[in-house]
């Protein structure tokens, strides 16, 4: 819906995207990286039952989490893949099980580029320069080539068209949150000096390539969306300046739907850890930034995802024409049918606990805590959904303790300074 129409948005509005799907309300189920995936990466019978949970939440859409398009370049164990159709059986009854209750699913098509699990990969991360992630324990990534930068955008195109025929109703390229789509557009990350890096333009060359070689594979309805970072929140990085321009690109390449978000292992905004007390307060991380970007995105609907707790915030930014639809992450791990509670006024606002070890240190320690703190909270959600996965409700008594051992053992040391999603 364009902002400059007089009709009043609210949330339990439809919304038409330009490839004329239609989602009944403004509420989206945001990616989660539920690392549920079955042997061989496929997809499992607890992902089904965990969609199924959100398939009947009240959402207008639902997206999934990481789905990789490289077996060899996992982000986390239980990552699932999809290479060709080798689990197309699976995939359809994934997505049978999120839509039957009448919300679509997008599948979220991702490659971790230097972001890879040691524990996970079965090669050396790559990225767009051989520049290591200023994270503990970080391997240095190898520079990709131009030969194989062409291929990871056909891999893109290839996992849409088996998602499209496994039943899905669209894709969403992760585009944030420092993986290699994100690597390409830092200048941080990406100090090459050929055609896929420099300057902004060159730098945003790989993502247009991945949506114009999905659209071109895709049919017309089927819809294709972006998650791309407002800013990378690091000194020399990706600015808000930059991504305008490149959502200013994107307006013109046939997508569906632009969600806002932010930051990056390094500096992870997308949970909160940038964000002002002033925001914090407001809620909603990235909305400031989505008004600047209304008019350059023309046409493609805005989604913004972070902070969101309360109906009267979520209500307002719907109203006041900031944002298209409200996305939510967190809460959708302790409240599997947020989007209901909110849509039906069963309550005021969602619970999201923030989890802490509450560690303080000298300041040579503080972006190593936070990182601690960040990755605990993020693995209690997952702990949450898992939860629901198996058959049982949220334990909202669960402690800090609990969450670190089952990181320690679903993911190594390495855990502890990983935040995904």
């Amino acid at each position: 819906m364009a902002a400059q129409e007089a009709t009043v948005a609210t949330l339990n509005d439809a919304l038409e995207l330009p490839c004329g799907q239609i989602l009944r309300n403004r509420m989206m189920k945001s990616a989660l990286s539920e690392a549920l995936g079955g042997r061989g990466n496929g997809p499992s019978d607890r992902l089904e039952t965990l969609f199924r949970r959100w398939g009947d939440g009240g959402y207008g859409l639902i997206v999934t989490g990481n789905v990789m398009v490289d077996r060899t370049q996992l982000g986390e164990p239980g990552n699932v893949v999809v290479e060709d159709e080798r689990d197309l059986e699976g995939l359809s009854s994934w997505a049978k099980a999120a839509q039957d209750g009448g919300a679509p699913l997008w599948m979220q098509i991702n490659h971790p580029g230097r972001q890879a699990n040691p524990l996970a990969a079965r090669k050396r991360p790559v990225g767009p320069s051989a520049i290591a992630a200023k994270v503990p324990g970080a391997m240095t990534p190898r520079a990709l080539t131009g030969a194989e930068i062409e291929d990871i955008i056909e891999r893109f195109a290839t996992t849409a068209v088996v998602a499209e025929t496994a039943g899905f109703s669209g894709v969403q390229i992760h585009g944030a949150h420092g993986y290699l789509v994100a690597q390409f557009l830092s200048p941080l990350a990406n100090q090459r000096t050929d055609e896929w890096g420099g300057d902004p333009t060159r730098r945003m060359r790989f993502l247009l390539e991945i949506v114009r070689a999905i659209r071109k594979c895709v049919s017309p309805g089927f819809a294709v969306g972006i998650k791309l970072n407002s800013a990378d929140f690091q000194r020399g990085g990706f600015s808000e300046d930059e991504s305008r321009d490149v959502v200013a690109a994107l307006s013109h390449e046939g997508l569906d739907l632009i969600e806002i978000s932010g930051g990056s292992y390094e500096s992870p905004a997308m949970m909160g850890k940038s964000a002002s007390a002033s925001t914090l307060e407001r809620e909603a991380y990235f909305l400031d930034y989505a008004k600047t970007v209304r008019e350059v995105a023309g046409n493609v609907p805005l989604a913004v995802t972070g902070g969101f707790r309360s109906r009267t915030a979520m209500s307002a930014a719907v109203a006041g024409g900031d944002c298209d639809l409200v996305g939510l992450g967190r809460p959708t791990c302790t409240t599997p049918d947020a989007a209901a509670v909110i849509l039906e006024s069963r309550s005021e606002t969602l619970v999201a606990p923030a989890v802490e070890f509450g560690l303080r240190g000298p300041l040579g320690l503080v972006s190593d805590l936070k990182a601690l703190d960040g990755a605990l909270d993020l693995q209690w959600h997952t702990d949450q959904l898992h939860r629901l996965a198996d058959g049982l409700e949220p334990d909202l008594d669960r402690q800090w303790w609990r969450t670190a051992t089952s990181m320690l053992n679903r993911n190594g040391v390495g855990a502890f300074t990983r935040k995904r999603g």
